[in-house]
C-alpha cells in the first residue's frame, strides 16, 4: 500500500520542522562557538566594570544570553581572582532561580521527540549544559594547586564550616541531591584511596628534620568525614512518606511497566512524569548510603577521625544501612586493638550482636581484658559501664564467667577513685542477683574443700591426671592467700570461683561515706530475687569527685554529732588517745616527757628522747 497524500504532507511537515529545529540548534551552537573564539581574543580587554555590565545584562533579559559563555570563560585557574569572583557571582544569580526548571543531563536524551522539538526545551537544555560547565570549572578551581588561595576551598587547612552549613541547610533537604552526593562521595573515596595512598608512601621515604604539615590524605579524609556526617539520614520508608526533590524529573523517575520497581508510583502534575514510590526511593537511598560509608571506612583514617567515627557509628550509620553486618570486619578489627578504641567500638558491636545476629566467639574474653584501672578515668566510661551491665545480663552465662567479672571488679575497687567504687558495687550487686550460683563469693571460709569439684566443673573433665595435678597445686596454697589471678586474661583460668569478695568488705570502712553506705546493700540476701531489685548503673556511671561532693552537700542529715563532756577537759589530748604511753611532768622546767611503756608482740614503738633527771 502506498501512503496517502495526507500522510505525505504530514511527513513533509515533520521533516521540515526537524530540519528547522536542527538548524536552530546548529545556529545556537555556532553562535556559542563564535563567541568562544571571540572570548580568547577579547578576554584581556575586559575590565572589572565591563564584567559587571555583562552580568547585569544577563540577568535583565534573555536577549543577552550570549553573555553566559563569555562570563564562563573567566572561571578558570589562570584568571585574576577579582574577575573570577565577579563572574561567579553573576552566574550564581543567573543559575539559582533556573535550576528547578532545567532538565536533567541524562534525561534530555531519553525524552520523546515532541518534547525535544520545543524551542523552550532546547533553550533549557543548552542552559543546563552551561551549568554543567560552570560546575566543572568550579571543581577545577577548588582542587587545582595553581589557583589562587582566595578561590580555593578544598585545599584549605581547616574545614570551611560555612560551606558545610550552607549545604546542610539549603541543599541537603532535597533527597535527589543527597543521592548524587553519595554517588560522588563513593567515587571520591575510591580515587583518594587509590591515588593519595601511593603518594603518601612516596612522601614517607623522604626523611627530613623539617616538621611536615598535615598530609593531603589525612586532610582529604577529614573533610570527607565532615561532609558525610552532615548529610541528614533518610527518615521514613513507607508509601506515606514525602520527600522534597530539587528536580522532580531526575533520577527518581520510572515507567509504569518497569519490572524493577514493584512499588506504587506517584505522578508529578507539573511535569507529567511518574516518580518512584517512597519505598523504592528509600531502598535506593539506603544502597547508596551504604556504599558511600563502606568506601569511606576502607580509607586509612587518622586517629581523631577514627575515634569520632567509632563514637557515632551506632547512631548515625548502623540504623540506615541496607546490611549492617557489612561493618563486621571494621568493628572486629577495632575491638581487637584494645584500650580506648575497643571501648568506643563496643557500642556498635553490641548493636550488631543483639539486633542483627552477629556471632563473636571471643567477645567476653576481650571484654574481660578491658577491665583495667584506666577505664575508670576514660572519657566514655559511662557508656562502657552501661554496656558492660547489659552484656552480663543474660542468665545463660556460665558461673565461672560471671564469677570472673565479679571478682575482677571487686579487685579493681582497691585501686580506683570513690566514683568508680560506686559503679563497681552496683555492678557486683546486679551480678550476684542475676546469678545465684556465685553467691558463694560473698562468704567463703575454706576454698580448698571443694577444689576438685570446682576444677572438674570448670574444665569439663572427669578427673584426669592433669586436673588432679592442678587440684593438688591449688590445695597446697596456704590459708589466707587469695587464689585469684588478676594477671590472667582468660576468665576460665582466673580461679575466681575459689576466691571471695573480701575487697568489698574493706569498702565498708571506706573513707568516702557514700561508698561505705552503698556497700550495705550487699548485706541483704540477694538470692531472693523477689525481695531485691537491680541497681541502675547509669545513675553511677558518670560520677566523679564533684558529683559525690554535690550529693553530700544536698543530703539532709537527720542527726548532727555533738561533742559532749561530763567534765571540763584539762588537756587537749586525753591519755585514752595514746594507749601505752605515759605523760610525766618534770618539776624543774615543766617539760612534757613521753615515756614508752608498752611493747606488744615484740614490736618496738618509735623511740622518743628522754630527759633524765640528774
Amino acid at each position: 500500500m502506498f501512503p496517502s497524500q495526507t500522510q505525505l504532507c504530514y511527513a513533509n511537515l515533520q521533516l521540515r520542522s526537524s530540519n528547522s529545529e536542527s538548524k536552530q540548534q546548529k545556529k545556537l551552537t555556532m553562535a556559542s562557538s563564535m563567541v568562544s573564539k571571540k572570548q580568547k581574543k577579547k578576554k584581556d580587554k575586559y575590565s572589572l566594570s565591563d564584567l559587571k555590565t555583562l552580568g547585569h545584562q544577563l540577568l535583565s533579559s534573555r536577549a543577552h544570553v550570549n553573555n553566559l559563555p563569555l562570563l564562563l570563560s573567566f572561571i578558570t585557574t589562570s584568571t585574576r581572582p577579582q574577575y573570577a569572583l565577579e563572574s561567579l557571582l553573576s552566574l550564581q544569580s543567573f543559575f539559582t532561580p533556573l535550576l528547578p526548571e532545567l532538565p536533567s543531563s541524562s534525561l534530555s536524551s531519553s525524552l520523546s521527540s515532541e518534547s525535544q522539538g520545543d524551542p523552550e526545551f532546547i533553550y533549557r537544555t543548552w542552559v543546563r549544559s552551561k551549568f554543567d560547565d560552570f560546575v566543572q570549572s568550579l571543581m577545577e578551581i577548588a582542587i587545582c594547586s595553581q589557583s589562587d588561595e582566595a578561590l580555593r576551598v578544598y585545599s584549605s587547612l581547616e574545614v570551611d564550616d560555612i560551606l558545610l552549613d550552607l549545604l546542610a541547610s539549603k541543599y541537603f533537604k532535597y533527597i535527589d541531591i543527597r543521592y548524587f552526593t553519595y554517588i560522588s562521595f563513593e567515587k571520591l573515596s575510591r580515587s583518594i584511596g587509590a591515588n593519595d595512598i601511593a603518594d603518601n608512601k612516596k612522601e614517607s621515604l623522604d626523611t627530613t628534620d623539617v616538621k611536615q604539615p598535615e598530609s593531603s590524605l589525612d586532610l582529604s579524609v577529614h573533610k570527607l568525614y565532615h561532609l558525610l556526617s552532615r548529610i541528614p539520614p533518610l527518615e521514613g520508608s513507607d508509601d506515606k512518606s514525602e520527600y522534597n526533590m530539587w528536580n522532580a524529573a531526575g533520577i527518581f523517575t520510572g515507567k509504569g511497566n518497569d519490572k524493577g520497581h514493584t512499588g506504587k508510583q506517584c505522578k508529578d502534575e507539573s511535569t507529567n512524569i511518574k516518580v518512584l514510590s517512597p519505598a523504592n526511593i528509600a531502598k535506593k537511598m539506603k544502597l547508596k548510603f551504604t556504599k558511600a560509608w563502606i568506601s569511606f571506612l576502607r580509607l586509612p583514617l587518622s586517629v581523631d577521625v577514627y575515634k569520632e567515627v567509632l563514637v557515632n557509628l551506632h547512631q548515625i550509620v548502623i540504623p540506615y544501612l541496607s546490611n549492617p553486618l557489612m561493618l563486621c570486619d571494621f568493628l572486629t578489627r577495632s575491638y581487637d586493638i584494645g584500650g580506648v578504641v575497643s571501648v568506643m567500638a563496643l557500642s556498635s558491636l553490641f548493636v550488631l550482636m543483639t539486633q542483627h545476629g552477629l556471632e563473636y566467639p571471643n567477645f567476653y574474653e576481650k571484654l574481660y581484658a578491658l577491665l583495667e584501672p584506666s577505664i575508670f578515668m576514660a572519657k566514655h566510661r559511662a557508656k562502657f559501664f552501661q554496656l558492660l551491665d547489659s552484656c552480663l545480663k543474660s542468665p545463660l552465662l556460665p558461673a565461672y564467667l560471671a564469677a570472673a567479672f565479679c571478682k575482677k571488679l571487686s579487685w579493681l575497687s582497691l585501686a580506683i577513685p570513690p566514683s568508680g567504687a560506686l559503679v563497681i558495687v552496683a555492678l557486683i550487686h546486679n551480678l550476684l542477683r542475676r546469678h545465684p550460683s556465685i553467691n558463694c563469693l560473698v562468704h567463703q571460709e575454706d576454698a580448698n574443700e571443694t577444689t576438685e569439684d570446682i576444677t572438674g566443673a570448670e574444665r569439663g573433665t572427669d578427673g584426669s591426671t592433669e586436673d588432679s595435678n592442678a587440684s593438688k597445686e591449688i590445695s597446697s596454697v596456704k590459708p589466707g592467700i587469695d587464689p585469684f589471678d588478676d594477671k590472667q586474661k582468660d576468665p576460665l583460668k582466673t580461679n575466681a570461683m575459689r576466691s571471695s569478695l573480701w575487697e568489698v568488705d574493706t569498702l565498708r570502712h571506706h573513707y568516702c561515706p557514700p561508698v561505705s553506705r552503698f556497700v550495705l546493700s550487699l548485706e541483704t540476701d540477694l538470692t531472693v530475687r523477689a525481695k531485691t531489685t537491680e541497681v541502675a548503673v547509669k545513675d553511677f556511671s558518670s560520677g566523679s569527685y564533684a558529683t559525690i561532693f554535690g550529693d553530700e552537700i544536698r543530703r539532709r542529715v537527720k542527726q548532727v554529732p555533738l561533742a559532749f563532756y561530763t567534765a571540763t577537759p584539762t588537756m587537749l589530748f586525753p591519755e585514752s588517745d595514746f594507749l601505752g604511753w605515759t605523760f610525766k611532768l618534770k618539776d624543774e622546767d615543766n617539760t612534757g616527757v613521753l615515756d614508752n611503756t608498752s611493747k606488744e608482740n615484740g614490736h618496738i614503738s618509735a623511740k622518743r628522747s628522754r630527759v633524765e633527771s640528774s
